[in-house]
């Protein structure tokens, strides 16, 4: 292992070093929730709504970013196969609430829209 500058002028002893302690306080984070969890006897009733909603959240962060597009024109963006297999995902998580039949809706719909339709 070379402890030349790398990047910015950091050597890599400077970049493992940022690495294994950022590793650490991830686990520590964690391993905090876990701990805590096993000291509770009942989980408190805000806290149990509130981790309800994580799936939708990372759910939305994950696909969201991949719909939102910046088109020069508004046809081309009503158009766009992503925004239309979005809204069917929407539709259903909406009716069913359900994780799998939300994903797969979207799936399909965007796999239909640019394999069978285009």
């Amino acid at each position: 292992m070379s402890l030349s500058a790398g990047a910015g002028g950091y050597g890599s002893a400077a970049i493992w070093f940022v690495i294994v302690v950022l590793a650490l306080a991830t686990y520590a984070i964690r391993l905090s929730f876990i701990y805590l969890f096993g000291r509770l006897e009942s989980v408190p009733e805000v806290v149990e709504r509130v981790l309800r909603l994580v799936p939708a959240a990372v759910l939305a962060a994950l696909a969201i970013p991949a719909i939102v597009t910046i088109e020069p024109s508004l046809s081309a963006t009503v158009l766009d196969e992503r925004i239309a297999a979005g809204t069917v995902a929407v539709v259903v998580a909406w009716r069913t609430e359900n994780v799998f039949a939300t994903i797969a809706s979207g799936i399909g719909t965007l796999w239909l829209l640019r394999v069978v339709v285009v």
